[in-house]
């Protein structure tokens, strides 16, 4: 049986005196802290609901928690950058305090959060917008040298979905998302992971077109993030709420085609999802 090279030499992304390392996938566990979001938005009512809801995840087998202060459903109405950074304030220095040796990715598109949340002991930037809406982001994130979850997006969360068009939805992703690696590597910044931006300007045949070459994109570790979107309900007739076994079914065909990480809402599934595809591999 053949061994892959990065199972000999497993590619690790360090960040606060951690590693972060790639031998098998993780998953990113998501925490909104949104009023406004498509699936959990206001679960939360103060900061011991959060700590308590990140305690269940880790325990469940989350490798990362996602803190998202700003809703990017299809949309969502644009928050200023003060109202994004009060929201993570109110939560972020605990969750640093209660979880110190916790991978925190702060999910924003703004420059100056990120250096913000960088210096409340974040860990990772995941940018939706893959640093086309703060041209200030790709200098910011190299000055920090965290992990930078690079996005594509067509468009802006308030519009992406009105008519996305491609000739060729594989080949522009992936030309569109190597000159912004170009770039980044152009800042000696290496510490990458890409997302494909599955449903973010895409319509049902782009999102899963992307998942069947989701291997095209492995020039660095693959995010996936398609937890109880509108790209499974839209198939099977589910809705968010009853989507778990479709978020699960796509997870699966994401970690068969080299997603490094799994982003969802529902982490024990997604550990469940992860040990059957390792154990099939390895046979």
């Amino acid at each position: 049986m053949s061994t892959k090279n990065s199972e000999i030499n497993p590619i690790e992304y360090t960040c606060n005196s951690k590693t972060l390392t790639f031998i098998k996938p993780l998953i990113m566990a998501i925490v909104n802290i949104t009023p406004d979001s498509f699936y959990d938005g206001g679960k939360y009512s103060n900061v011991n609901d959060v700590l308590q809801d990140i305690e269940e995840k880790l325990s469940q087998g989350a490798d990362i928690i996602d803190i998202g202060a700003a809703s990017s459903r299809p949309g969502a109405k644009q928050i200023t950058e003060p109202e994004e950074w009060e929201r993570l304030e109110a939560y972020l220095p605990a969750i640093r305090k209660k979880f110190p040796d916790t991978f925190i990715s702060i999910d924003t598109f703004n420059a100056t959060i990120a250096k913000k949340s960088a210096e409340h002991g974040a860990d990772i930037i995941n940018d939706i917008s893959g640093g086309d809406m703060d041209p200030n982001m790709f200098v910011t994130i190299a000055n920090l040298d965290l992990p930078y979850v690079l996005m594509h997006m067509q468009g802006i969360p308030q519009t992406m979905q009105q008519n996305p068009v491609y000739n060729n939805v594989v080949e522009e992703v992936r030309e569109e998302l190597s000159k912004k690696i170009e770039k980044l590597q152009g800042l000696n910044f290496r510490k990458i992971i890409v997302d494909v931006g599955f449903g973010f300007g895409k319509t049902q045949e782009h999102n899963y077109r992307l998942l069947k070459n989701l291997q095209q994109f492995n020039q660095y570790p693959i995010l996936t993030g398609f937890s109880r979107k509108s790209m499974i309900n839209k198939v099977i007739g589910t809705n968010p709420v009853t989507s778990m076994n479709g978020t699960t079914v796509l997870n699966t065909i994401a970690l068969l085609n080299g997603a490094s990480i799994l982003r969802v809402h529902d982490v024990t599934e997604a550990k469940q999802a992860i040990n059957l595809v390792q154990f099939y591999k390895n046979v």
